[in-house]
């Protein structure tokens, strides 16, 4: 049997080419089992691993989507019969394993969590691993005494997947949220999600004066890193925390360490790709319950198999609004 995949191939130039293809199930890789793809999204790394050069992909050809939601076809492992729904992040998947933009993907059973009630998949990748992100960040900062009524939370970043997450369960769990944008144009939207104050990217782009600035934010989730990160660690409250999620602005941190030893200020990094078993079922349950589905239906853009190449180009861009669900069966 034969299905339908995005696959990246590379020539012997190093060029690489992205097409929608056939692909049997016997090429596909070793795993205890296998799923009906039905929806997946695009994230960053997926625009890496499509773009020219291939960015993190490890071996050729390669079908990438960092994540995925389906329903059980067969399976070695007892944890999962067929017609169980099912939801993956992380493991490498769609970076050396592949991953799910193809009807069809195999993995080992590890690396699965069961769908939680009352989420569908096409749900689940409207969160996929952007919001899965958020959610283990906004988990992390309660872990580190932040409660509602603290003060504004800001988030950087919020008009992308991980953000407009972000600031949607920030604002549903009574936080007043702060938004970061560069795009006057998303404005409206972010408000929509919950946020109670636009802080545009100019404002936090200029580079650290002093170290120290007037304590603003009692959190953050910073979705972009480098120079905006730096600035706002000398913004901080006393005794608060930043959930540093990702390094669109850079790996760099041209920071002092004086935020952290004069106002004592936490800098937590958030990695969404070895989490725990009971970690994950933890945040995909808390997703459930926590994220409102209206505000999860406002950041949906839907997108086919076809559109992967151009959405792909469009991410690495900083044009993608919200959340880009891939139904993999249109």
């Amino acid at each position: 049997m034969s299905f339908n995949a995005l696959l990246v191939t590379k020539n012997d130039e190093g060029k690489t080419h992205a097409a929608v293809t056939q692909i049997a199930e016997d090429q596909l890789p070793e795993g205890d089992v296998t799923v009906a793809v039905e929806y997946s999204t695009v994230n960053y790394k997926d625009g890496l691993c499509i773009g020219p050069g291939g960015g993190l992909v490890r071996n050729y050809p390669h079908v990438p989507g960092i994540d995925f939601a389906g329903t059980v076809e067969a399976s070695d492992d007892t944890r999962y019969k067929p017609g169980d729904k099912v939801v993956l992040t992380g493991w490498r998947v769609g970076e050396v394993h592949w991953g799910g933009y193809a009807q069809k993907a195999r993995v080992k059973a590890d690396w699965l969590v069961p769908l939680p009630d009352g989420l569908s998949t096409r749900q689940a990748m409207a969160v996929g691993t952007a919001g899965f992100t958020a959610m283990l960040a906004v988990m992390a900062l309660e872990e580190h005494r932040l409660r509602p009524g603290d003060g504004p939370v800001l988030v950087t970043g919020a008009a992308g997947g991980v953000g407009s997450v972000a600031v949607a369960l920030l604002a549903a769990l009574g936080h007043e949220v702060a938004a970061v944008t560069g795009r006057p144009e998303t404005e409206s939207y972010l408000r929509d999600l919950g946020a109670s104050q636009i802080v545009p990217r100019e404002m936090l782009n200029e580079t650290v004066k002093r170290p120290l600035e007037s304590e603003l934010w009692a959190g953050c989730i910073d979705a972009v890193g480098g120079a905006m990160l730096a600035r706002v660690l000398g913004q901080m409250k006393y005794r608060t925390s930043v959930a540093a999620v990702g390094l669109a602005g850079g790996a760099a941190l041209p920071a002092t360490v004086i935020p952290f030893l004069l106002r004592g200020v936490n800098l937590l990094g958030i990695d969404s790709v070895l989490q725990p078993y009971d970690n994950r079922l933890r945040a995909w349950e808390r997703i459930a319950r926590d994220l409102p589905m209206d505000k999860l239906e406002a950041m949906i853009q839907p997108a086919t198999l076809a559109d992967l190449p151009q959405l792909g180009a469009d991410i690495l861009k900083g044009q993608v609004k919200g959340r880009v669900v891939v139904d993999v069966n249109t």
